[in-house]
């Protein structure tokens, strides 16, 4: 499999250059079926009981354990057959297909002891909610290549309002693991797979390459706190595709760091084509960029997105002291129906980590591309406020057709920004209203500034 895997994408990246078609990088498929492998095992072989009560954390592991042994053998499968699943956290090993049947539903324990505690990612420096560790997430993958996570619509069930409960009276003693986690993992697929209640990230690859989510399915309650769908993260040749989210903060959130730690590990999220998308943010965004964005962030496609009953639709975040860049960004073809603020870029978004960030790191915001989007039932069309020593510049609108709500008292708002449009209603502020055939740079990558964006 793994051979097929690889012929796929070098022939997925020999089309893919720097500026071609978007809608060719997806077009590959990491088919399942391509060359099934040879060896699988079901979790009730290693005494797993799918009660719902017993903890199978020890069932996992063993049978991960045993079928390490398959890797130079064509790799192999853990079969999860129809039950509720529980298990504290354990990892995956290469070469691996984790199945969970249709009726299946991997269950989060909610005792903290099961979760075991580990360092902070080093692009962060610390946790993201809490100084110091962090806990580790229910399913990882470290170090790993070849790793699949499918099945026939089974569930990864977070049960994460025990977790909501805790950061929300500020009881945490570390900071919430997440569902599914990916670090430095290469030729990744999770697909047909239902997530559920994550305690804060659902997917989250970081460190990666070559990663394919494909049809997921990922829901969590309105009112969880800080709770995102998918996080590419300091990764690069991502593609997210035909994904339904509805989540209490973001749908689908990139990143790449946070402030000197993510400038001195120094990965971009790059490469990333997010396409079919149905999108649904309670508190946040459906698409957003950052905030811990100082590694850069650079080369991302986003269409046929649709985005409803959300807080903001596209929104870019940065501020004084993360350094990096956002570049290079085109969204194209969505549909926006109730969404409070469509186009959102912030210059003063976020905290940070602790006292040595460097307050003369200023971050980078230009060629960004927004076209084709309609939207109904808008409060506010954009918010562009940029910072006034590193302005976002090279912002270029078209083709954008937005209804604002009766009760909108103001359409546009803009500070320290600039670009041009072309058929946007409502007309943009004078900032972003100039002739897109007067701005040529508009959209268009700068290349030898992505070396130096961070530094600036």
């Amino acid at each position: 499999m793994l051979g097929a895997l690889l012929l796929l994408l070098a022939l997925s990246n020999a089309v893919n250059t720097r500026g071609g078609d978007s809608d060719r990088q997806c077009e590959y498929k990491l088919a399942l079926d391509l060359d099934p492998r040879p060896h699988s095992v079901s979790i009730t072989e290693f005494g797993a009981v799918g009660d719902g009560k017993t903890l199978n954390t020890v069932a996992f592991q063993n049978a991960i354990f045993y079928l390490k042994s398959f890797a130079d053998k064509g790799g192999a499968q853990l079969y999860v057959p129809p039950g509720r699943w529980l298990t504290g956290s354990f990892n995956l090993t290469s070469h691996l297909t984790l199945f969970l049947e249709r009726g299946a539903t991997v269950l989060a324990s909610q005792d903290p002891s099961h979760w075991d505690i580990v360092e902070p990612l080093p692009s962060y420096g610390r946790g993201i909610e809490t100084p110091g560790r962090r806990y580790r997430s229910l399913i990882n993958a470290y170090g790993l290549c070849d790793v699949v996570i499918t099945g026939d619509n089974g569930t990864i069930d977070g049960q994460g309002s025990f977790w909501w409960d805790l950061f929300i009276s500020h009881s945490l003693n570390y900071s919430r693991p997440h569902l599914v986690e990916f670090v430095e993992a290469k030729h990744v697929v999770v697909s047909n797979i239902t997530f559920l209640n994550a305690p804060a990230y659902n997917i989250h690859p970081v460190y990666c390459s070559d990663v394919h989510i494909q049809n997921v399915s990922i829901t969590a309650s309105p009112e969880s706190p800080q709770t995102v769908g998918i996080v590419p993260d300091s990764s690069d040749n991502v593609c997210i595709e035909d994904c339904s989210i509805s989540m209490g903060y973001d749908s689908i959130s990139l990143k790449s760091g946070w402030d000197e730690y993510g400038i001195s590990y120094s990965r971009p999220t790059s490469h990333v084509y997010i396409r079919r998308a149905y999108l649904q943010s309670y508190s946040g965004a459906a698409i957003a960029f950052g905030s811990e964005m100082s590694g850069g962030i650079s080369d991302v496609h986003v269409n046929h997105v649709s985005i409803h009953s959300s807080s903001s639709g596209v929104e870019f975040r940065t501020t004084r002291g993360r350094g990096g860049y956002i570049e290079d960004i085109t969204v194209s073809d969505v549909d926006m129906d109730d969404v409070h603020i469509a186009f959102g870029a912030k210059g003063h978004f976020g905290s940070h980590p602790d006292e040595n960030f460097d307050p003369n790191a200023l971050p980078v915001l230009r060629y960004i591309t927004l076209k084709n989007v309609v939207g109904r039932s808008i409060t506010v069309a954009g918010n562009f406020t940029g910072i006034s020593e590193s302005p976002f510049t090279s912002i270029s609108l078209s083709n954008i057709s937005l209804s604002l709500n009766s009760g909108s008292v103001t359409s546009w708002i803009c500070s320290d920004v600039s670009g041009s449009s072309s058929s946007v209603l409502p007309e943009p502020c004078p900032e972003l209203a100039g002739s897109s055939s007067n701005s040529s740079s508009a959209g268009i990558s700068s290349i030898t500034a992505i070396g130096n964006s961070a530094a600036l």
